[in-house]
């Protein structure tokens, strides 16, 4: 798929077949976070793959009753490693180097996702502490994105975008 295709038709879906992802997809979607640029190249972030049914539906309610969630074939919790980035660039690399590798990482998948023929959500709205129990996610490492991952059952209609003068600032803001 060209990339400017893959840009401007990935779509957020929010309903899936009920059909299983191959473990190998699993990890070719990952594999696209780690080619992810990175402050220093130090990769700080990692992801906890959930498929387990009971799991993705406390997920979906740490989520704000988010059905979708639990709906999805696989879930993929992207965590900023904040001491990893902290060790090397203290309080930056903690609060934002490690969340914008994060971030980086996702959009990478996301785009590898849509690539696949697959389907997936970005969600950022969760309870951040209930998502770390649930899961095991030990102290220094922040969820920061869920995403859901499955075969779409919806085509959604593009929606509207602002023009590209309005993010424009030359020289001074």
């Amino acid at each position: 798929m060209d990339l400017c295709e893959a840009i401007l038709n990935r779509r957020s879906i929010r309903k899936y077949k009920d059909k299983e992802i191959d473990e190998n997809i699993i990890n070719k979607i990952i594999e696209a976070g780690i080619w992810a640029p990175s402050a220093g190249n130090l990769q700080s972030w990692e992801v906890v793959v959930v498929k387990d049914h009971l799991t993705k539906d406390k997920l979906a309610v740490a989520c704000y009753i988010r059905e979708f969630i639990a709906e999805s074939a696989v879930v993929l919790v992207i965590c900023a490693h904040k001491r990893n980035s902290e060790a090397t660039y203290g309080e930056r690399g903690s609060e934002l180097y490690s969340i914008q590798d994060a971030a980086c990482a996702a959009q990478n998948m996301l785009l590898m996702i849509h690539d696949l023929g697959l389907g997936a959500c970005w969600n950022g709205s969760f309870d951040e502490d209930s998502v770390s129990d649930l899961l095991g996610i030990p102290e220094g490492i922040r969820p920061v994105a869920i995403i859901t991952v499955g075969y779409p059952d919806e085509k959604p209609i593009p929606p509207p975008r602002k023009e590209i003068e309005e993010f424009i600032h030359n020289e001074k803001y």
